[in-house]
């Protein structure tokens, strides 16, 4: 159930997709869930025809996200580096799961001293028999091994080691996150970064990020049948995003 824990506990966060265009320079504002279908938060459909429209040379991308459907996050990723202008994310505070996908993509990444960088393997809702749950762990894997193949060719690690990170649910710091590769630069901020997310649903959260849990929602109501043929569609576009 930490799938929904993460999702009802954080209805309530402060969220906020915001533009500012000064000169050639814009600014992106991606403090918020990733996805809007199941976790009401920032859409690719939202998202990237915005910044399809933005005629500058350089994109700021700001984060503070802990993150949420990855395909989305794939589309909005394609997006970013597929646009004609320098991109540069900067992560404020958080960039968890889905999110670190969206910063990779940019041209440099940026981390505040204080704030957290976290990979897991990707996460989702399931309900069936045997047959099907093994359908379903095919593809979460599937979907695995891309996300692990974009932070390989960001970071030079091996596969062993992306691997490994991604198994243990890892949370860098900025100093790791550099160290290993994730990011290009460490940043100063200002005044000491906040998540404003709660993340007690991850099994590995860095104590200064863990929220009270809230009570446990009641399970999803999606047959397994449903739940593979959605995670089939998304793969099959996540397949087409990477040719």
């Amino acid at each position: 159930m930490n799938l929904m824990q993460l999702i009802t506990q954080n209805q309530a966060a402060p969220r906020s997709l915001r533009i500012e265009q000064k000169g050639t320079e814009a600014t992106v504002y991606l403090y918020d869930v990733i996805g809007a279908d199941m976790f009401g938060g920032i859409s690719a459909k939202e998202l990237v025809p915005q910044l399809a429209a933005l005629d500058v040379t350089q994109i700021n991308l700001r984060i503070n996200s802990p993150g949420g459907d990855i395909f989305d996050a794939r589309a909005i990723a394609a997006a970013l580096s597929g646009h004609k202008a320098k991109t540069v994310a900067y992560i404020d505070a958080l960039a968890a799961s889905a999110a670190t996908y969206i910063a990779t993509a940019c041209d440099e990444v940026h981390m505040a001293d204080g704030a957290f960088f976290m990979v897991h393997n990707a996460w989702t809702f399931a309900m069936g028999n045997a047959n099907s749950l093994d359908e379903v762990s095919a593809l979460l894997r599937k979907v695995d091994a891309s996300i692990a193949t974009d932070y390989m060719r960001k970071t030079e690690a091996s596969a062993e080691q992306v691997q490994a990170w991604m198994n243990a649910e890892t949370w860098f710091s900025a100093a790791e996150a550099l160290a290993v590769g994730f990011i290009d630069a460490i940043d100063q901020p200002a005044e000491k970064p906040k998540s404003a997310w709660n993340l007690a649903a991850y099994s590995n959260t860095p104590q200064a990020l863990v929220a009270p849990p809230a009570p446990e929602p009641e399970p999803a109501g999606l047959t397994a049948e449903e739940h593979h043929a959605i995670l089939s569609a998304r793969l099959s576009l996540l397949e087409k995003l990477a040719a």
